[in-house]
């Protein structure tokens, strides 16, 4: 079955030469665009397609390296243009062989509406085409949307791609710390484990007994599973931040009054919960106006 093209549509509240500028100049290009690391421009003769050499860091020292020849733009009547694309590459890590796309700029009063739409061929046989399917092809489509939204708050605001990066990786690492701490405090000591501390300082909050305390562990260690799973599944994080600024404070002056002695502890609750609220409060600061993918039409 032949895979759908990636289709990505974004109305920009610019003017087409300031989109055009900073989606033609290759400097200014890859600043913006996820899917590459830089991109250089090869010398040209005149009434030639402009080729050129683009590189995508994809981490622990590898890049990927690769080809692009712009074949042809055009200027409508309508004042619309459209840049044509042909690219690719044989680097062995690649999922792409080859492929071909354009860039459509359409003007309306005072926005652009800035469209891609491009397809390619997946390496590795029938198997490559399968684990694009199912893998590549969703991440580079959905890497197209979040830069076009990078694009727009940068010709829109003067919020610079790079700072809005930070933010958004920020945003995701902490959001994928909170996710795996709460789930391994509620998988590991109190479901597992049932660790005796965490029993006897259930047990010394509330007057039970020894089964009803492990009950009661066992109930809070379900509570914050779901929690974790919240922070994946929640898109506002922003209230998850504030409830646990709330949360975390309580959380460290319940276990210091059950037992005093924990402070002695390593790695004990007003530290642990200490650098919790404080990773919370970065993401706060970090966490406003975060580039998104969904703010682009993904569908022709």
């Amino acid at each position: 079955m032949k895979n759908k093209p990636i289709y990505v549509e974004i109305s920009i509240n610019e003017n087409i030469e300031r989109v055009w500028e900073a989606t033609q100049n290759p400097n200014l290009h890859e600043q913006w665009d996820l899917r590459f690391s830089s991109i250089t421009y090869l010398p040209k003769e005149e009434n030639e397609a402009q080729l050129f050499e683009y590189k995508t860091n994809i981490g622990f020292g590898f890049a990927i390296e690769g080809w692009g020849k712009s074949v042809g733009t055009f200027h409508a009547k309508d004042d619309s243009r459209t840049s044509s694309l042909h690219f690719g590459t044989d680097h062995l890590l690649s999922p792409i062989k080859e492929g071909k796309g354009y860039w459509k700029y359409v003007p309306e009063n005072n926005t652009t509406k800035f469209i891609t739409q491009y397809d390619y061929d997946a390496a590795y046989g029938a198997f490559g085409k399968l684990l694009d399917s199912i893998t590549f092809r969703p991440v580079i489509g959905w890497a197209t949307a979040l830069s076009f939204d990078v694009l727009k708050r940068w010709l829109e605001k003067g919020d610079t791609p790079s700072t809005q990066f930070t933010r958004f990786f920020t945003h995701w690492i902490i959001t994928f710390q909170f996710f795996f701490v709460w789930i391994y405090q509620g998988l590991v000591p109190k479901l597992i484990m049932m660790h005796p501390e965490e029993v006897a300082l259930t047990s010394a909050l509330l007057p039970l007994k020894l089964n009803d305390a492990h009950n009661v562990v066992a109930v809070i260690g379900i509570i914050e599973i779901i929690f974790g799973l919240i922070w994946i599944l929640y898109r506002n994080k922003r209230r998850l931040l504030r409830l646990q600024l709330v949360l975390l404070p309580l959380l460290t002056i319940f276990a210091i009054t059950a037992d005093s002695s924990v402070l002695s502890h390593p790695f004990n609750p007003a530290t642990f919960n200490l650098s919790l609220i404080v990773l919370t409060i970065i993401g706060l600061l970090s966490s406003k106006d975060i580039p998104t993918a969904r703010s682009c039409n993904r569908v022709r």
